[in-house]
Parts: structure tokens; sequence; C-alpha cells
């Protein structure tokens, strides 16, 4: 059994947040041989953070931009160290930029933390890319 981390992104530390992008915190979760280990909670920077900033609008699907890309990569350095990260809901770009920073995103349905987290265990685990926006 390998040894990784999953992140979550999360407002309470039990529930995966609806939206990457709005979510305050990562909860990160150590797994090994097939058990959680470890958790701990991480900031997260988020669109709360770039408030300040004019959005820029391109001919660009929203979020596939080199700025918005830049706030991906931004958002996504706390969790470096993550194989997998959780999200309920997640923008189209935000999920490539995880994919390119090789960090599996995976829109669950599942609320609970843990439980999602026992699926990824299991293998259990859907990716609703349906549910990108």
């Amino acid at each position: 059994m390998e040894n990784y981390k999953v992140a979550a992104v999360t407002d309470d530390g039990e529930t995966i947040s609806q939206h990457f992008g709005r979510a305050m915190y990562y909860e990160v979760l150590s797994i090994e041989n097939g058990k959680i280990v470890k958790r701990e909670r991480r900031e997260k920077m988020g669109h709360h953070n770039f408030a300040q900033e004019e959005h820029h609008h391109s001919n660009e699907r929203h979020g596939f931009d080199e700025s918005s890309h830049n706030k991906h990569v931004s958002m996504a350095e706390a969790i470096k160290d993550c194989k997998i990260l959780l999200a309920r809901g997640m923008g189209a770009g935000a999920y490539q930029s995880m994919l390119q920073l090789n960090n599996k995103p995976v829109v669950t349905d599942i609320r609970k933390i843990d439980d999602a987290v026992k699926a990824v265990i299991d293998g259990t685990i859907i990716d609703h890319t349906e549910k990108l926006h």
C-alpha cells in the first residue's frame, strides 16, 4: 500500500465545500496502509483573496485564461504535497489547472470528508465531471 495525502476543500473541517474557489480551508488527511493516520487544517487562498483584483474578460472560457491559472496555482500551493483534491463543485478551469499541477481533482457528491476519503482509499470514489461549471 502506498502512503499519500488527500486534501478536501472545507469551511468546517467536517464537510466538503460546495465550491472549490470559495472554501476557506483545506482539510489534509495523510493515508498510510489504507488508514487515515493524520489530519491537519491548512489555510486556503480563494476568491476572498482575489476580490480586489479586477476581472479580466477575454475570449477564452471563464477560468482558462492565464490570470485564472495563476490564481489556481496560488490556491494549490498549500496542497502541493497532496495526490488528490476533493470538492463538491469546481470550475472547469480550476479542474484543468489542478490536473496540470499533478493534483488529481475529484468532484464528489459525498458530503462528509471522512466518507469521501474512505471511498478514495477503497477505490470507489466517483469523479462527477458533469458538475464542473
